[in-house]
Parts: structure tokens; C-alpha cells; sequence
């Protein structure tokens, strides 16, 4: 009871309130408007006091990265207060709460004032939550991953062309780049950009009219409007956007009638100023059943490509991933799956998953290489079976017409040793063979290996036609 009569007195309030204004003066301005501030005083029970919180993510960066030390500020003012417990509370319904229980609505604080970067994801969830301003065209838009944000993005060499173009996008309230073309093989992130440009655009100004959809639901749109005869309010649906996004869009290939109603539709938006975001898997010019006129109009911006991703980005989209989970990746680990998984994100971060889960399912069974291995060996017996260091040897040399004799002889020439470093560099990503066995296969050893490695890595970033070429090959391996 004289703990309660301490927790329920005004004295607390004021005690977090100097609490606050202490954490504001060590952390910053910036960090204490998108962290702390958002936080309220819940209800107390048992020595422990609970603090609300408006999101999931924002529970658990608060609990990562500033609970140790409220805890240490608030245990010298109040020795009653044994614990302080984190919870996610939305509004005043869900839990009571002895001072003013309702955790702050970050989204009302986003619209009104220039979101610092750091708070992207907290805004988020609460626009999931209060999903009632219209800002996302519901009607005619696709979901978007509350995960694919900016902040999420983890940038590298391969990718940081096409990063800073969505963001130069996103956050320029003039046109900047009309259209913004991305494109890049499957599961390199043009996805995940799309989608982090909408999340900014709607958190800036929530007002605006965003239009984010796959080619095919604008195909499905545009056909029912043909068979319901309601073609005036599909175009006036498309023609009064101010930002339209359209993923895929190489499948409107050999699609003539819906190319037509498209390339209007583009007309008309950049006539008035709207902004248009595309993406596809090809470069506007090598985009297969597309009308010329339409392929002049979308490389017409500014086109951005996504390389393949290299050894150093993985391990950073991995370590990135798992801090997500909430685990400790061990190095090794990531190491292993970085030089394993190469194809793309998805089935490395999938690979990930599944190794959290096991661990996670087995009471925390600690994460090694050994039980990595064992519980994708499936996974792995698949990428080993694909491909060969022969048939890759082979598909190269037919590729730069030479033969595989030379690919394999001592000749140093660049029409022979360039090959011969693509097919280095494609049997160490796309096989499971150490550097030795690779360097066998090539009359090498593994330091040459290595080299040939960093350099087309090097070349993929420098050389557009070169990093073509080789995804055009690694597709080509992988089918």
C-alpha cells in the first residue's frame, strides 16, 4: 500500500516529466521528439511501472536503445518503482491508464512538422492504424509493406544510385525526375524502393493522391471498365492522380489496347506536372512486346537500374534483417549465407527466417553454422543442383564466342580473360564450391579467384551493358 500511495501521488508525473527534459538534454532534440516523447505514464502494479507506447517498432528501439537508462534516472528518484515495463497502447480503451493514458498519436506530429528520417517506420504503423485520411487511392491501389520503408533500405554499391533517386523523388515537392524509371532482376529491391516512396510522399503531405499498382490490376482495371462500358470514370480514376506508381511493367508486353490507354494516361499526367514512378525488369529500351512510342516515353526521365547485389551489401541486408527479428546473427553465419544465397533478397532474408525460427521454435536454441547448414541443406541442395562450374564455363564462352579451351588456357588477353573472370565470379554465386575448386576448374588458384571476384564486382557498379549481360547470364544458369 505505502508503494502505491508513493506511485499514485503527483509527485510521479512531475518525476517523469524531469525525466524527460534529462533525456531530452543527453539525446538530442531530434531523437527525443521521434522516441521519447511519444511515450506516456501507464498504470503501476507489483513495483513495476508501465510506460505506453504508440507502436510495436517504436516499443522495441525504446527498449533496445533507452530503457537501461530510464530505468537508472527513474530508480534514484523513486526506489518504489522496482521495474519499468514498455507496453504498446494505441488508445484509451485498450488499457487504462493512471495519467492520461492515451499514448500520442504520431501521425498528427508527422503531418505537422518535417518528419526526421529516424521516424519512418513509428509513422507508419500509425497510419496502418488510422487508416481513414484517403491519402492512398484505396479503391484503386495495392496494399503497401509497412516494411518497406527507407529506413528499412539498406544501401550499397549496387544500389545506391537508384536509392538516391527514389529519395530525391520522395522528397521533392517539385518534379524532379518525370518519369522516375527503376528496374533490376527479381528480388533486388525495386519493389521495396516503390514502396518506401509512397510511405514518404503520404507521410509529407497525406493530402496528396497516390496511385501505387501492379501493370497487371491496371490491365484488370482497364478491361472491366471496357466490359461495363465505364471508360470515363477509369480515365478520370488514372487523370486526376498526383502521383502514379505502376509495378511491372513489362507485363503490359503484346497488351496493345491497354498500352494505348496507358500511354494516354501518361501523357496526361506529365502534361499537368503529376509525378509518375514506374518499374520493370528490363530497361525501358529492352522491354519486350512495348510500343516504341511507349518505350521513348518511359526512358524519357531519369532511368535508375539495380545491380546485383555483392558480398558486402548481403551481409548488411542480413545483419539489417536480423536486428528486425530481434536476434544476434553471428559473423560466420552471415558470412555463410552471403557467399551461399546470391540470387536475391528475398530467398536470402526467407533463408534467414527460417533459420530464426528454428532456433526460436527449439526454447533459443543458439544460432551456429552447423545448425544453419543442417536446417538449409534442402535450400542448398537446390542452388548446388542448379547450376555447375562446367555449364557455366559453357554458357560464358558461348556468350563471348570463344571457346571453353581458351576460357581454361593460360592466354591473357582481355576478350579471354574477361570471360574467364565473369565465369570465376558466376561459379563462386551462383555454386557452393570453395575458392580451390573453383580455381581447379580454371587451371587457377584461389587468389586468382579473388581477384577476378572483386573485379567484376567492381565492373558490375562502373558498367550498365557488363552488369546486363551478367544478370542476363545468371538468369539464364538459375532457369
Amino acid at each position: 500500500m505505502a508503494e502505491e500511495a508513493m506511485i499514485n501521488d503527483n509527485s510521479v508525473q512531475d518525476q517523469w516529466g524531469q525525466i524527460c527534459s534529462q533525456l531530452k538534454n543527453e539525446v538530442g532534440d531530434t531523437a527525443f521528439e521521434s522516441w521519447l516523447k511519444p511515450l506516456s505514464l501507464g498504470s503501476f502494479s507489483d513495483g513495476v511501472m508501465n510506460i505506453c507506447v504508440p507502436t510495436r517498432f517504436m516499443r522495441n528501439w525504446v527498449i533496445t536503445h533507452y530503457s537501461d537508462r530510464i530505468h537508472k534516472i527513474w530508480e534514484k528518484k523513486n526506489p518504489a518503482i522496482k521495474n519499468i515495463n514498455f507496453i504498446v497502447q494505441a488508445t484509451r480503451e485498450e488499457t487504462p491508464s493512471l495519467y492520461n493514458p492515451t499514448c500520442r498519436s504520431l501521425l498528427k506530429k508527422i503531418t505537422s512538422t518535417p518528419a526526421p528520417q529516424n521516424i519512418y517506420q513509428s509513422g507508419i504503423n500509425s497510419i496502418i492504424a488510422n487508416n481513414n485520411d484517403g491519402a492512398l487511392n484505396d479503391s484503386l491501389s495495392v496494399p503497401l509493406n509497412p516494411q518497406y520503408t527507407f529506413e528499412n533500405f539498406v544501401v550499397g554499391k549496387t544500389n545506391e544510385f537508384a536509392y538516391a533517386a527514389a529519395r530525391k523523388v520522395a522528397e521533392s515537392r517539385n518534379i524532379s525526375f518525370n518519369p522516375l524509371f527503376l528496374y533490376s532482376g527479381v528480388g533486388l529491391g525495386k519493389t521495396h524502393l516503390m514502396h518506401a516512396i509512397a510511405w514518404h510522399i503520404k507521410q509529407q503531405d497525406p493530402t496528396r493522391n497516390i496511385v501505387y499498382l501492379s501493370a497487371e490490376k491496371f490491365m484488370y482495371k482497364f478491361v472491366r471498365a471496357l466490359r461495363y462500358k465505364d471508360t470515363t470514370a477509369f480515365k478520370e480514376q488514372f487523370r486526376s492522380v498526383d502521383v502514379l506508381m505502376v509495378d511491372d511493367v513489362q507485363f503490359m508486353g503484346g497488351k496493345d489496347t491497354t498500352q494505348e490507354e496507358f500511354f494516354y494516361t501518361f501523357n496526361s499526367l506529365i502534361e499537368e506536372g503529376r509525378q509518375i514512378i514506374i518499374s520493370a525488369d528490363k530497361s525501358p529500351a529492352d522491354l519486350e512486346g512495348i510500343e516504341t512510342r511507349l518505350k521513348s516515353r518511359l526512358g524519357c526521365g531519369l532511368v535508375a537500374d539495380i545491380h546485383p547485389t555483392d558480398f558486402d551489401l548481403r551481409i548488411g541486408i542480413l545483419n539489417n534483417k536480423a536486428q528486425q527479428l530481434g536476434v544476434e546473427l553471428p559473423t560466420k553465419v552471415a558470412e555463410f549465407l552471403a557467399q551461399k544465397i546470391t540470387s536475391n533478397i528475398r530467398e536470402l532474408e526467407g533463408a534467414l527466417r527460417r533459420v530464426v525460427a528454428h532456433s526460436q521454435l527449439l526454447a533459443d536454441k543458439e544460432i551456429t553454422l552447423e545448425m544453419t547448414q543442417d536446417v538449409l541443406k534442402d535450400m542448398l541442395r537446390s542452388y548446388d543442383k542448379r547450376t555447375t562450374i562446367d555449364e557455366i564455363q559453357k554458357k560464358v564462352a558461348e556468350h563471348f564466342n570463344i571457346s571453353v579451351k581458351e576460357m581454361q588456357s593460360s592466354r591473357r588477353a582481355r576478350t579471354v580473360a574477361r570471360p574467364r573472370q565473369i565465369a570465376m565470379y558466376l561459379a563462386k554465386q551462383l555454386t557452393s564450391r570453395s575458392l580451390p575448386e573453383i580455381g581447379r576448374k580454371f587451371d587457377r588458384d584461389h587468389t586468382t579467384v579473388m581477384h577476378a571476384v572483386r573485379k567484376v564486382e567492381e565492373l558490375i557498379v562502373e558498367d550498365a551493358s557488363l552488369a546486363e549481360s551478367i544478370e542476363a547470364l545468371k538468369r539464364t544458369l538459375e532457369a
